[in-house]
């Protein structure tokens, strides 16, 4: 599973009309409102990196309202949660 990152400007009239349209693009998992230089994050998740192309700019870069866009592709998770699930499956190193 690869997990990219989505950092998002939109036309500030249109930010929630946009975050419901991402929120529904499959491949999103997961949209937030933020603070900052940015308007919204997506966490985007998918089985490939060409998959990435489809979701981020095939489909949510053409969201009426996006600006902008930046994408971070993750390498590693070090969340607790991610950790305690590696070794309660017996996971070794």
């Amino acid at each position: 599973m690869i997990t990219a990152f989505v950092l998002i400007q939109t036309n500030a009239s249109r930010i929630p009309e946009s975050a419901q349209e991402i929120s529904d693009i499959e491949g999103i998992s997961e949209v937030y409102s933020v603070t900052g230089e940015w308007d919204l994050i997506a966490i985007a998740r998918v089985n490939r990196h060409e998959d990435l192309a489809d979701v981020i700019a095939d489909r949510l870069s053409k969201i009426d309202g996006v600006e902008s866009t930046t994408t971070q592709i993750a390498f590693r998770s070090y969340s607790k949660h991610d950790l305690d699930a590696a070794f309660s499956l017996g996971f070794e190193g």
